[in-house]
């Protein structure tokens, strides 16, 4: 179920582990496969279930890479939880990738779904009554840089880089 190298982790979340969370979670995710996996993708349905379950995936990640610091958890966090909803909300594929991975000092996160609506995401003012709309601002002001991208396919990417906090050692340094 996770094929593994030395640096990246690819997890496949199928309906059926929704449907059995958390109890499937372990396995998923072998307790000692993290430390190595600078890379990680999950694959999850496209449904508003899969949310939580790829936000508990992600926190797993951060705990084998010791990424501890509230001030770089809360806002990884919160950019997978508004993107992976976006793209559960808007897309008409069935099924949602989020790629997190790392480098010297910012942690990367895209959220790629198969399209299918007549706009990509754009950051709007939501009024004070609006239910809706705030999303995309949580994520420009919880990352450094953030984007979209239209693929080829009509696929959709969207994307964050969120500064790493200054004293979260890498893995595989001793």
């Amino acid at each position: 179920m996770l094929p593994t190298t030395t640096h990246s982790a690819d997890v496949m979340v199928t309906a059926r582990h929704l449907v059995s969370w958390p109890r499937e979670r372990n396995s998923l995710i072998p307790a000692d496969c993290w430390r190595s996996a600078q890379r990680v993708t999950f694959r999850l349905p496209a449904v508003r279930r899969a949310v939580p379950v790829c936000r508990n995936l992600a926190r797993a990640w951060l705990d084998g890479q010791g990424i501890d610091d509230d001030d770089t958890r809360y806002p990884v966090l919160l950019v997978i939880s508004e993107l992976f909803t976006n793209a559960v909300q808007y897309s008409a594929g069935r099924r949602v990738t989020c790629r997190i991975w790392r480098s010297e000092s910012l942690l990367h996160i895209e959220v790629h779904d198969r399209g299918g609506t007549a706009s990509v995401p754009l950051m709007r003012s939501a009024g004070q009554s609006q239910e809706y709309g705030r999303g995309l601002a949580l994520v420009a002001g919880s990352s450094s840089r953030w984007g979209r991208r239209t693929e080829d396919d009509d696929s959709c990417t969207v994307w964050a880089a969120i500064p790493l906090a200054a004293r979260v050692p890498h893995p595989m340094t001793p």
